[in-house]
């Protein structure tokens, strides 16, 4: 017999006849497809535009405020957010303001590879996506439903441009107040005053 005719032969396939594998399987897909489903229940539904009271970027370019309207999907996508403030031609980064609802705000500063969140109500995050995305961001936790809502995030976001973390904080505590109406008063903390005015007159 040649060498060729000795190699000339398959191994039977018997497959994987260890026991229970078959019922793994399965078993494995169903938690999985379980979690899957779980999570998409429990996000919230995008806000609409009713819903939506500004989107607004400020930077400063040659040293000059500029208050910028953005598109109202970014209302919804903290990333999306993020993303678009890296595109803005800002001496020392960018601000994004999202004002929903007249009840919840998300600042958000992108200066390079540093990126800083605050969210005005954690609790909001069980409403609008873009609290939620914050508090996920910011690695939080959500109130539980004995909780009052609290503010959550980098409460000194904004501490070099004019507003200190206390003050901050006082103002995403006036739950009485319209957001919209706090930030217009943020942004005339840091100067932005008259830009962010016209910015807001563009969202009706």
């Amino acid at each position: 017999m040649s060498d060729s005719d000795e190699l000339e032969f398959e191994l039977p396939n018997r497959g994987d006849d260890r026991p229970g594998l078959d019922e793994l399987d399965d078993d494995v897909e169903v938690v999985v497809e379980d979690d899957e489903e779980e999570d998409d229940d429990d996000y919230p539904e995008d806000a609409t535009e009713d819903d939506i009271d500004l989107v607004i970027a400020m930077y400063r370019e040659d040293g000059q405020p500029v208050a910028l309207a953005l598109d109202l999907d970014l209302a919804n996508d903290l990333d999306a957010m993020i993303t678009q403030l890296r595109r803005v031609p800002g001496d020392a980064g960018a601000v994004g303001m999202v004002s929903i609802a007249e009840e919840v705000f998300v600042l958000v500063r992108v200066r390079g590879k540093r990126v800083q969140v605050f969210c005005s109500d954690a609790a909001a995050a069980e409403d609008w996506p873009i609290a939620r995305d914050a508090v996920d961001f910011l690695d939080a936790e959500l109130p539980d439903d004995t909780e009052d809502g609290y503010p959550v995030g980098d409460a000194d976001i904004l501490a070099d441009v004019g507003l200190p973390d206390f003050e901050l904080e006082a103002m995403a505590e006036d739950y009485d107040e319209d957001t919209s109406t706090l930030l217009e008063r943020i942004a005339t903390k840091m100067s932005f005053g008259s830009e962010f005015t016209k910015a807001m007159a563009s969202f009706g």
